[in-house]
């Protein structure tokens, strides 16, 4: 009798409360069970697991490695998904697999690679793979400097942190002044750069951001699974233009996303991001991590997540060809029930306590067969 899999994913995004319904409808039918931990009591991921726990605040990364070990050993987890202090954890992997824990993540140095942008973006340049001009600047003349740079040559500055992950930190720069028109309609991520100057001189930190072109869509987003042997088992890309996503195979953005996980040790599931410059791709993101939108691949017939299981409890999944490209769809919210409020939190908190709505609850969007709800992802973030 082959046992239940009891998976652990701590602090992660809401929308993988649909990673978790594809684990469990996972074509093998497979028993899982799924522990959750986060800090917010209502995120919906609690809800969806079979057991959840609030994780502990104020522990340093290092104090964090040390609960997520003990959690391990405790709770008999097979694999552990970590997304929060990811890089502590890849570097006590050895430990984990002595309580019998396998984790599905990347090398520590394949974590370490992408952890700051700048950085990232020189070493993938070296396997010849195109990325945008880009500035680290840290002071406000540093700022000037770079924004002026590229606008000589015809281009719209924006900055981000050069460590970060989902576009947090974002802006474009603008040399128009703040006025009614940036207060008319819904926050824009466009700034004034005498504001963000101002800002850097009043606070007097020295920041860590990288400083490029704006970039043009379409937008790629490369999942990549990939073995302890370095061998890519999956490549497919989901296409963002605008409102309308779709999914494409073209090598422009498939081969350096599979050189990429194969040279940087991106052992499990990884996402790689292109954007367009001058009509050509480039590199604009490495996630080691699973994307929140690795499930809207079920539109193709996939079930990545079940076979990064696999992969992490030592199986070969064999290569994921997607029988089919899924048709063209638009990204929707989805409601998911949470945990009552003001419950108490025990050890152990029951799936009969924690009611949850299936992913797949509304109706399935028309499309190819096998084509779930998976594009009704929720909008909410860890």
């Amino acid at each position: 009798m082959i046992s239940r899999v009891r998976v652990w994913l701590n602090r992660t995004y809401a929308e993988n409360v649909f990673f978790m319904d594809q684990l469990r409808r996972n074509p093998q039918d497979r028993a899982v069970e799924i522990h959750a931990t986060h800090g917010d009591p209502n995120s919906p991921v609690l809800a969806a697991a079979d057991t959840s726990a609030m994780e502990p605040e104020g522990l340093s990364p290092a104090a964090y490695a040390e609960f997520a070990l003990d959690q391990c050993a405790r709770r008999g987890i097979d694999v552990f998904v970590p997304r929060l202090h990811q890089e502590v954890i890849v570097a006590h992997r050895a430990e984990f697999e002595a309580v019998g824990t396998a984790l599905l993540a990347p090398t520590a140095a394949g974590v370490a690679a992408f952890q700051d942008k700048a950085t990232a973006y020189e070493r993938v340049a070296e396997l010849g793979i195109p990325v945008p001009p880009w500035f680290r600047v840290r002071d406000g003349s540093e700022l000037v400097e770079a924004v002026e740079k590229l606008e000589a040559d015809g281009h719209r500055a924006c900055l981000k942190p050069a460590a970060g992950a989902g576009g947090v930190g974002f802006r474009v720069i603008t040399r128009s002044p703040f006025s009614m028109a940036q207060l008319d309609g819904f926050p824009s991520t466009v700034v004034p750069l005498d504001m963000v100057l101002r800002a850097l001189r009043d606070g007097g930190e020295e920041v860590n951001w990288l400083v490029m072109p704006r970039l043009e869509e379409p937008e790629v987003s490369v999942d990549c699974l990939t073995g302890t042997d370095d061998r890519v088992r999956m490549t497919v890309g989901r296409t963002k233009n605008g409102r309308r996503r779709g999914f494409t195979l073209d090598e422009r953005w498939i081969a350096p996303a599979r050189l990429i996980a194969e040279r940087f040790g991106l052992h499990h599931l990884s996402n790689v991001q292109f954007r367009m410059f001058g009509g050509e791709p480039v590199l604009l993101d490495v996630n080691t991590r699973a994307a929140g939108g690795l499930h809207q691949l079920s539109l193709c017939g996939l079930n990545a997540p079940w076979a990064a299981v696999r992969l992490a409890l030592g199986e070969d999944p064999g290569d994921l060809e997607p029988p089919f490209l899924g048709a063209d769809y638009a990204v929707v919210a989805s409601p998911q029930r949470l945990r009552p409020a003001g419950s108490p939190w025990g050890d152990e908190e029951p799936a009969a306590a924690l009611p949850s709505v299936p992913a797949q609850s509304a109706p399935p969007a028309a499309g190819p067969a096998g084509a779930s709800s998976a594009s009704a992802a929720a909008g909410a973030r860890a």
